[in-house]
């Protein structure tokens, strides 16, 4: 089984418009409501995928994101917690330009935490991959994540542990590694300057322009810091994963792209999908942006199928056991 906890889960709303002027009367074209949230997003395309999977959130029972969640048919698990979960509202014009307004979300209470700590161990001891993914909610603290590693380790040494975060949280991660590391970690471009402790900007405008040489060179210092795998999204770019063993990169196949939201999400997804079907790490890589393309090529945070996957255009190469000269090196 695969399960999945979000910290922070959402009702994610799109509105989809021609376009996006400040200060205008906008008029929407189209809209929907899902339950949302990336361990919720890797858990739909997962379940979609016909795996067993079991997603953990904090939730009272008559929460909107309840129903939405129980009408995806995604075993859900929940803890209570005061407050509504939050809403993500996304607005994506016609070019595919995508505006998003994400709210805090409710706050945990340290008994609230500690109910999910141990639900995160009680789920975690019967699983054969644990994804812990999503921002951290108002209340708890900003090196959960390291913790809940140790958690799942406690629990289940076995696990593969799969971690997609940012900004403070990722960060704390990082700096706690004594404490858990996980088997995976997933950012994109920015976040691993967050990880790396580089800006995150010039990675991203390094792969914009074709050049992943950078990305590779950053990915694999963290590598060597006891990481054992690194997927690192790019967008249009594509994306490059990178272990112990080796480094590949891959380009996404044509694809008219409608919305970004859930694309990283869907990524994950498919790369954990290839892990635990056995396939080498170029296939997981291929899994991966295929899934990713997928997704961003669907309207709203629509979670794409297998069968909306275009293995065959999605190229991936070895990279060279090189350094650049980038960064001042």
């Amino acid at each position: 089984m695969i399960f999945t906890f979000t910290p922070n889960p959402s009702v994610d709303v799109t509105f989809t418009v021609d376009s996006l002027t400040a200060g205008e009367v906008i008029r929407v074209t189209t809209s929907s409501r899902e339950p949302g949230g990336k361990g919720i997003n890797v858990a739909h395309a997962l379940l979609k995928a016909g795996e067993s999977v079991l997603a953990l959130a904090p939730a009272h029972d008559t929460d909107p994101f309840v129903a939405l969640a129980h009408e995806a048919h995604i075993p859900l698990r929940t803890v209570a917690v005061d407050g509504n979960v939050r809403a993500n509202t996304t607005i994506t014009d016609a070019t595919g330009v995508t505006t998003k307004l994400n709210e805090q979300g409710a706050r945990l209470t340290p008994d609230t935490i500690a109910a999910l700590e141990d639900a995160v161990a009680t789920s975690a001891a019967m699983s054969d991959v644990v994804v812990l993914a999503g921002s951290l909610p108002p209340g708890a603290p900003y090196d959960w994540y390291s913790t809940l590693v140790a958690v799942v380790r406690q629990a289940n040494s076995d696990a593969l542990i799969a971690v997609d975060t940012s900004d403070e949280p990722l960060i704390a991660l990082s700096e706690g590694m004594d404490q858990g590391t996980p088997d995976i970690i997933k950012p994109n471009g920015y976040e691993l300057g967050q990880l790396a402790g580089i800006d995150g900007h010039t990675l991203e405008d390094a792969a914009s322009n074709g050049d992943l040489s950078y990305v590779v060179e950053v990915a694999r210092s963290v590598v060597c810091r006891g990481v054992p795998e690194l997927l690192v999204t790019l967008g249009s770019a594509g994306a490059c994963l990178v272990t112990a063993d080796g480094a590949w990169v891959a380009t996404p196949p044509p694809s008219l792209i409608r919305s970004t939201v859930g694309a990283g999400d869907s990524a994950l997804a498919g790369y954990v999908l290839a892990r635990i079907r056995g396939l080498d790490s170029p296939e997981a890589l291929r899994h991966s942006v295929a899934y990713g393309t997928a997704a961003a090529s669907n309207p709203g945070t629509a979670i794409p199928t297998p069968h909306d996957l275009d293995l065959e255009h999605t190229v991936v190469s070895t990279f060279p056991n090189q350094r650049s000269n980038k960064g001042g090196e």
